[in-house]
């Protein structure tokens, strides 16, 4: 008998956890079953704002769909959903879950008169602040269309190239695949291309590539499969030369960013070719997600709108410059996305607030705003700017006080941003002022009257009068304050048959109340002022008449009403009616012996206006052309030359002589004086002998006659020449020197020509001048100074002229004087 099986050993007893108390359980009982309570981050957050959007989808018919859209704000929010615009009710066939997704548990199509469910779709969100509309979400029916392309048989020779193609349409886009003998096509082998758009390539043909292919087209909704084609190929080609051909070259695509673009280029030739792409634009295509598949197709991935441009597939023969290119233009869109979003702010009520928002997209996205989910246009005191990317809302009110939202569209795609405007409203405020009139005092002022606000009167300290075209928008209002003490106001400087809005507000020390509701008044209109009439004489018998244009009269049916007549005559030509937009009329066949008589009127559907008369003889204005013949052009312009040489070589010597009176005063050099006889004759008494003038001239040196050193005869002398082509004798216009005859001239040549104060190079004669030769004076005691200078000697005797040695003595002050005298004279 078997011995009995020992048992095993018994593992320890494990120890035994201490129990809590049962109070403690209970409260830890009590603590899991609460709900958790909300967080003060994001999904209560004071703005109300989405979360999570609806996206566009594609349903298939009969399963069901589920809409995101998740909201943050300040509870409580109620979340409902609208389809094309109208709000979705609740039904067993759709429903709102929980977390504000919607859910279609049976998606339909428009079957049999039942509704479809395909549409566009928004999300709906609201609190006690406002209200905002999540971006419209697309959802389709999946589908699956038939083949409106089949593959067509292909016979190629060894070592060519075959295609095959399909096309297809479906939602979602189908997934293109190849079959040959109903076999799927080793996609391993690098001489099959099988591109996205539906295109099987087969490059360096053999025998076992003969067969018959198929296409093979699926997504969620169908699986197609297309007519078989055929290919045969034949024994090897000829290896004659074959120019470079391009058999198919890339097509013009539009995408949207993120997708991928297939540019195709399938070219042929012996030597086999080889293909190139470019940008048309000269700019490079880059490197990053591109890449070449099979022999010359061009992939690029996740598309940007900097991809967006025209490209070129050129297929070169290897060795030579000889090509061929075809292209393809690419465009990329890109939906609305926000480079700036609008602000939530608090602005005190009467103040205006703006909000702000810029998008961008390819192409350029259109802005719309929304209050509160409604539409919200500009008018009244809503203003929208630079392409409705800033709202305004001047003089706001507890109205106003809601949620703003700008939404950008474009054809890629939407896009929402949104913000608050909170009214500050300061108690106490007055209300606005009540019964408000208008009327018309006359064609030009309006007298506006109201009385006070119910409430809150005590503390207003003014009104202001807000007044604006009615035809104008809001920002070219403008205002007029009246003391608190006044309830009407004179508004002046109207324009007639105008309509004119207003409205008024009334200010306290803490702010101002609301608007009062505006008021339309329109002027009266009147007769227009008379015209401003100018009358041109054209020839001996045309006058031409001008003045200012009024189109305004064009608005009001009026114009012009133009009469002439003889003034011997009693009645009047006319009217010559002409538009209002018409500046000139010319009456011709006038007879110029007469005065004539002009009047013109303004009109316009209130009458006719003062008139504007003028008398006008062309016989006088004949005359005055016969004795003002026209100027001779050519003259006036050579003595406008001759003047400006004149003045030149003026400026030009006067410099010189400068430049000389400058070295005398350096070197102390002694110099000849040349007299100015203008000046001579303005200061000197009734002229004498020569040798008696009036000392009123000026050394070239600037050095007083006593201080003067000895002359030598060696000095440079002038030449004489050089001084009458200067100063030509004979007086300024050739005729003789009316002066008495001038003594002898000197045996010495004279002293160079030097300037006066204003002297005119071509008119100053040489008689003009008197000529001085100062002699070495014989120095037989020196001077001691201007206090050693003996009194003044008599002014007729003070200065010898030509040939007479100068005296000894010389009075400086005196002389000084005198020529100072002269220049402030000339």
């Amino acid at each position: 008998m078997a011995a009995p099986r020992a048992a095993p050993p018994r593992s320890p007893p494990a120890p035994r956890r201490p129990r809590l108390p049962l109070p403690l359980r209970l409260l830890l009982l009590l603590l899991l079953l609460l709900p958790p309570a909300p967080s003060a981050g994001l999904d209560h957050s004071a703005e109300l704002a989405f979360a999570v959007e609806p996206s566009d989808d594609v349903a298939v018919p009969g399963q069901p769909v589920v809409l995101d859209c998740r909201v943050e704000g300040t509870p409580p929010v109620r979340i409902n959903w609208r389809k094309n615009g109208v709000e979705l009710s609740e039904s067993a066939h759709s429903t709102v879950l929980a977390n504000g997704s919607l859910m279609i548990r049976h998606f339909l199509l428009d079957q049999g008169g039942s509704p479809s469910d395909e549409g566009d779709y928004e999300c709906v969100a609201q609190n006690r602040f406002g209200l905002v509309v999540s971006r419209k979400a697309r959802i389709q029916a999946a589908t699956m269309s038939d083949f409106h392309v089949h593959p067509q048989a292909v016979a190629g020779e060894e070592g060519g190239v075959a295609r095959f193609q399909c096309q297809i349409h479906g939602l979602p886009k189908p997934l293109i695949m190849w079959e040959k003998n109903r076999v799927p096509i080793d996609t391993d082998n690098e001489r099959y291309t099988l591109l996205p758009k539906g295109v099987l390539q087969i490059t360096g043909l053999r025998a076992e590539d003969s067969g018959v292919f198929h296409c093979v087209a699926s997504n969620i909704a169908s699986v197609r499969v297309s007519h078989g084609a055929r290919l045969t190929v034949s024994g090897s080609g000829s290896g004659a030369y074959k120019e470079p051909m391009i058999l198919v070259g890339p097509e013009n695509l539009t995408l949207t960013v993120h997708q991928t673009a297939v540019l195709e280029c399938v070219a042929t030739g012996n030597p086999r070719p080889i293909v190139s792409w470019s940008r048309l634009d000269g700019r490079p295509i880059g490197v990053e997600g591109i890449q070449v598949l099979g022999t010359g197709n061009l992939i690029i991935s996740d598309v940007t709108v900097q991809h967006s441009g025209v490209y070129v597939c050129a297929a070169n023969r290897p060795g030579t410059r000889v090509r061929r290119t075809a292209q393809g233009r690419l465009v990329v869109q890109a939906p609305a996305e926000f480079v700036q979003h609008p602000q939530s702010i608090s602005r005190p009520a009467g103040t205006t607030a703006m909000f702000t928002c810029q998008a961008q997209g390819e192409p350029p996205p259109h802005v719309t705003w929304l209050k509160n989910g409604q539409v919200l246009g500009p008018g009244g005191h809503v203003r929208l700017k630079n392409n409705n990317s800033t709202l305004t809302i001047s003089g706001i009110g507890p109205e106003d006080e809601a949620i703003y939202q700008c939404v950008a569209e474009n054809s890629a795609g939407s896009s929402q941003a949104s913000a608050r405007l909170t009214v500050l409203w300061a108690e106490g405020l007055p209300g606005p002022p009540i019964n408000v009139r208008a009327v018309s005092v006359s064609s030009t002022e309006v007298r506006v009257s109201w009385s006070e606000p119910l409430a809150n009167t005590k503390e207003i300290i003014g009104y202001v009068l807000h007044i604006r075209k009615a035809a104008d928008p809001p920002e070219l209002e403008y205002q007029e304050a009246v003391s608190k003490s006044t309830f009407q106001h004179l508004v002046s400087d109207l324009e007639p048959s105008t309509a004119y809005s207003f409205y008024i507000k009334a200010y306290t020390p803490r702010g101002a109340s609301s608007a009062s509701p505006p008021t339309l008044v329109s002027t009266p209109g009147e007769a227009p002022a008379p015209p401003a009439l100018s009358v041109r004489v054209l020839g001996g018998s045309t006058l031409q008449l001008l003045w200012e244009p009024w189109p305004r009269l064009a608005q009001h049916e009026g114009g012009f009403k133009l009469f002439y007549r003889p003034a011997s005559k009693a009645s009047f030509t006319g009217p010559i009616l002409l538009p209002g937009t018409v500046s000139s009329y010319n009456l011709s066949q006038l007879d110029p012996t007469v005065v004539y008589e002009v009047k013109l009127l303004a009109y316009n559907q209130h009458g006719d206006g003062n008139a504007t008369v003028r008398f006008v003889s062309l016989r006088g204005a004949s005359e005055r052309t016969a004795l003002s013949p026209p100027c001779d052009c050519r003259k006036e312009e050579a003595t406008n030359q001759m003047s400006t040489t004149g003045i030149v070589i003026g400026i030009h010597i006067g410099v010189t002589c400068i430049i000389f009176c400058v070295l005398f005063l350096l070197f102390g050099q002694r110099g000849r004086v040349l007299l100015c006889k203008d000046v001579e004759n303005q200061l000197s008494p009734p002229q004498g002998p020569r040798g008696q003038r009036d000392p009123g001239v000026l050394a070239l040196n600037g050095a007083r006659l006593g201080d003067r050193g000895h002359l030598s005869r060696d000095e440079k002398r002038v030449d004489m020449k050089e001084l009458e082509q200067l100063f030509p004798p004979g007086g300024a216009a050739g005729q003789p020197d009316p002066s008495p005859s001038p003594s002898p001239r000197p045996t010495q040549d004279p002293v160079g020509p030097a300037l006066c104060e204003e002297t005119q190079l071509s008119t100053l004669p040489l008689q003009g001048f008197g000529l001085r030769e100062e002699r070495t004076l014989e120095a037989k005691a020196p001077l001691a100074g201007p206090e050693a200078v003996p009194p003044p000697q008599d002014q007729g005797s003070s200065l010898l002229s030509e040939g007479h040695a100068a005296p000894t003595r010389s009075a400086p002050a005196t002389a000084q004087a005198t020529a100072q005298s002269a220049l402030s004279g000339q």
